[in-house]
Parts: C-alpha cells; sequence; structure tokens
C-alpha cells in the first residue's frame, strides 16, 4: 500500500498536469475561431470553382490542358502522388492517427498502382519517411500560420510531377472540419481534373455547348493552376481548423478525467489515512490494555 506522502505526491502531480491542459484547451479555442473563420470564408470561393471546373472538364477536350488528360483512368496500374495532410503537433486525440489509417488503405486497396507520398505536417512525416515509402515531397512547420505561398508550394509540386509525366494522378487526404466535435478524414482526387457523368432524358450525354473569352486554351491556362492551388488551400484551412477542433476537444476530455482522478486518489487518500489512525487508535488501547 503506498504511503501518504506518495499519494499527496501523485495528486500534486495530476493538479499540475489538469492546469496544463486547460490551458492548451483555452489557447486552442482561441485559435480555433479565428480557423473557423478563415475556412468558412475559403469554402465559398472553393467550392464554386470545384463545381465550374468539374462541369467544364465534362464538357471539353481534354486535350485542350494537359492538366485534364484522364490517362490516370486509361490504365489499371500508374503512379500516384498522395499528399498526405497531418498535424506538426501532437495532443489531438486520433486526428494525425485518421488520416495515417487512411492513407494506408489508400495504398493496399490500390496494389496495382505506384503510391508516392506528399508529406506535408510533422506527425505524418516522422511516420512515413521511417517505414520505407517513396517521399516525393515534404513540408514541416507550415501550420503555424497558414499562408496561400505555402499552398501554391503543393499544388505546384503535385502539377509537375503531372506535367512531366512522373505520376498519373494526384490526390489529397486530410481532416475536414464538419464541427468541433466532428472532423472528417476525406479523399479527394485533385488531378486530372474529375469530370462529372451528365447524362441527357434519352440516358445520353447531354449535350451542351459553351461560348469561352478568351479563347479555351488560354482560359484554362490561368484558370486551371489556380483551381488546384485553391483546392490545396482549402484542404491546409480545413486541416487546420480540424486540427484546432479535436485538440480543444481532448485536452477538455483530459482535464475532466483529471478531475475525476484526483477525485478517486483523494477518496483513497483519506481512506489510508483512516486506515492509519485506526490503527494508531488500536495500537494505543492494546497497550494501555496490557499495562
Amino acid at each position: 500500500m503506498p504511503s501518504l506522502l506518495d499519494i499527496r505526491r501523485r495528486i500534486r502531480a495530476v493538479k499540475s498536469t489538469q492546469q496544463i491542459t486547460k490551458a492548451m484547451k483555452m489557447v486552442a479555442a482561441s485559435k480555433l475561431r479565428r480557423a473557423q473563420e478563415r475556412t468558412q470564408q475559403a469554402r465559398p470561393f472553393a467550392t464554386q470553382m470545384l463545381r465550374v471546373l468539374n462541369s467544364l472538364a465534362t464538357r471539353v477536350d481534354p486535350a485542350l490542358h494537359p492538366l485534364l488528360d484522364e490517362r490516370a483512368t486509361q490504365k489499371a496500374g500508374g503512379r500516384v502522388l498522395l499528399f498526405v495532410i497531418t498535424a506538426d503537433r501532437g495532443l489531438c486525440g486520433s486526428f494525425n492517427t485518421n488520416v495515417i489509417k487512411s492513407s494506408g488503405q489508400f495504398i493496399t486497396e490500390n496494389p496495382g498502382r505506384q503510391v508516392a507520398l506528399g508529406l506535408v505536417g510533422r506527425r505524418g512525416r516522422d511516420y512515413f519517411a521511417r517505414r520505407g515509402f517513396e517521399v516525393r515531397y515534404e513540408q514541416v512547420n507550415l501550420f503555424a500560420s497558414v499562408k496561400f505561398e505555402d499552398a501554391q508550394s503543393i499544388a505546384r509540386a503535385g502539377m509537375d510531377a503531372f506535367l512531366n509525366g512522373e505520376v498519373d494522378g494526384v490526390y489529397l487526404v486530410y481532416n475536414e472540419f464538419k464541427s468541433v466535435m466532428v472532423q472528417r478524414v476525406v479523399i479527394e482526387r485533385l488531378l486530372p481534373i474529375p469530370r462529372l457523368e451528365l447524362q441527357g432524358p434519352d440516358g445520353t450525354a447531354a449535350p451542351t455547348e459553351y461560348l469561352y473569352e478568351p479563347e479555351p486554351t488560354q482560359l484554362f491556362e490561368h484558370l486551371i493552376p489556380t483551381h488546384v492551388e485553391v483546392q490545396v488551400f482549402r484542404a491546409l484551412l480545413e486541416s487546420n481548423a480540424a486540427f484546432f477542433a479535436a485538440q480543444m476537444t481532448a485536452m477538455d476530455a483530459a482535464t475532466r478525467n483529471s478531475g475525476d482522478m484526483i477525485e478517486s486518489l483523494t477518496l483513497y487518500m483519506n481512506k489510508v489515512r483512516q486506515a492509519a489512525i485506526t490503527r494508531e487508535i488500536i495500537e494505543v488501547v492494546s497497550g494501555a490494555q496490557a499495562l
């Protein structure tokens, strides 16, 4: 049975941990508000741009721009560049684990494809780099201040690999921010631009003619790279907001668990102290009876 001194020391240690987790919860909550605002501001433009590009990619000739080339779907094998977006820090529950697990499932579910990785975030980099995976791109310490230039760097790496024929598809894996309590892992194709399935009333493809100003080639030359950069930027913002939400939830649970542990240890300490007092009284009474 531990002594009263040992129990008191453990209670003090748990109280110190509780203060740390409470402070981290407050910091995460303050950062979450700003990150959530940036995410909500970026969503409408990124979502509408994705809808427009998907519609255009469905109706135009893929030969108009190399980033529309569907060579990834024309063969069973091929090479894929998978950007895995994790956090630089832990203490956020299953936030990083879920992304890493989904990335592993993507690799195992595509055995015919050679998957190279682009690792964004220290946790994903540390996990995959020491397990022998091919890493074509890595970047850490960008979530302290997410900038559009960071998204441009990541998007440029993916576009260069696709245009040079080094990979046949580029995918993103990240945590999408749904609410403070819910974060959803998303795996989405970045390149080539996804095409929609449009059908008319008779089941055939709906013929739709678009008028372009300027010419389609000139328009896509600037529009598609910007679209890729915007989608990567949105994924970074989503992941950043989801991280602070996950961390706030984890630290709130840790604070409550610390409180429960303190109560349990305090009750146990009182029982031990009561047992010690009772034993001393019995010893005194026994000694007096012996005299």
